[in-house]
């Protein structure tokens, strides 16, 4: 069996030398998950219809394996969803990051990792609270709802709360 130098350079290609998965692959693992929960689907359910295992879709939703391009296709098809949905909403900090470099690390990464936040949209809470919501049937309490949610964000309330 002969060694390639390729294999030691792709092990760590696109992670920071922290070991910590690159935040542009949290931030499409986080659009996967989101999409996959809003339409309801188990991750056993995502992994049959595109050929992987649970396993495979849980790495990709934690961001600690990066989706290849027919891979991301693959899904945009089965989560109907553009390709470009996966890479919307991503925070400055994961668009900023910058390039690996030859050495297969991402040079002048840890400088900048300090701030990043993983999307709020894709926690369970915000997605629990949005199937609530759509299971509301009566669109007149539905938008009185709405309404009211808003105003309590506007009103300064929810930061005394805090």
């Amino acid at each position: 069996m002969q060694a390639t130098p390729a294999r030691g350079r792709r092990a760590t290609a696109g992670r920071p030398k922290t070991g910590k998965p690159n935040p542009i692959d949290v931030h499409v693992g986080s659009r996967v998950r989101l999409r996959r929960t809003l339409l309801g689907m188990s991750q056993e359910k995502l992994g049959e219809a595109i050929g992987l295992t649970f396993q495979q879709v849980q790495k990709y939703e934690r961001g600690a394996n990066r989706i290849g391009a027919s891979r991301l296709f693959d899904l945009s098809r089965v989560l109907d969803v553009p390709v470009s949905f996966f890479f919307d909403d991503m925070p400055a900090e994961a668009a900023a990051a910058p390039v690996d470099d030859e050495e297969g690390g991402a040079a002048g990464f840890e400088e900048r990792s300090g701030g990043y936040e993983p999307d709020p949209m894709a926690k369970r809470e915000t997605l629990e609270l949005v199937r609530a919501y759509y299971r509301i049937n009566d669109p007149s309490v539905r938008k009185r709802l709405f309404e009211l949610t808003k105003a309590v964000a506007n009103s300064g309330m929810v930061e005394a709360a805090e």
